[in-house]
């Protein structure tokens, strides 16, 4: 498996969004389920996914703790094949849905960034 891709030169990234962005209907996830997001914050970018699990909503920054790598090798596919768990498809970490604590693979004891969402009136919105 081919290490991921540096972003392109120039692109700069942010690990953090304004409040209120609407991301997308609560429907449009499902429950277990996630989505990725790329917003554009001025002439950066920032990378997340929020997950669905248990009527509860969770968001995090796209990024593992323990190379820095976006998690997902397929868009959107965040999730283990049951929905219990997030997976790094690259080397293997696995963390709680909703709190995002590594509980195996190279980063345990570690856990992803947080990235404050909120569903409320059937909408996912930033935090």
């Amino acid at each position: 498996m081919a290490e991921p891709e540096a972003p392109p030169a120039g692109r700069k990234r942010v690990w953090k969004t304004p409040p209120g962005v609407t991301l997308c209907a609560e429907t449009d996830i499902a429950d277990p389920g996630s989505r990725a997001f790329v917003l554009q914050i001025g002439e950066a970018f920032f990378h997340g996914f929020v997950v669905r699990k248990d009527d509860q909503v969770a968001g995090w920054v796209d990024r593992c703790p323990h190379q820095g790598f976006p998690l997902a090798l397929e868009l959107d596919r965040y999730l283990t094949r049951d929905g219990d768990l997030i997976l790094c498809g690259w080397h293997g970490a696995v963390f709680q849905p909703l709190t995002g604590e590594c509980v195996g693979g190279p980063c345990a004891g570690g856990r992803l960034t947080p990235w404050p969402v909120e569903a409320s009136g059937g909408v996912i919105r930033t935090a």
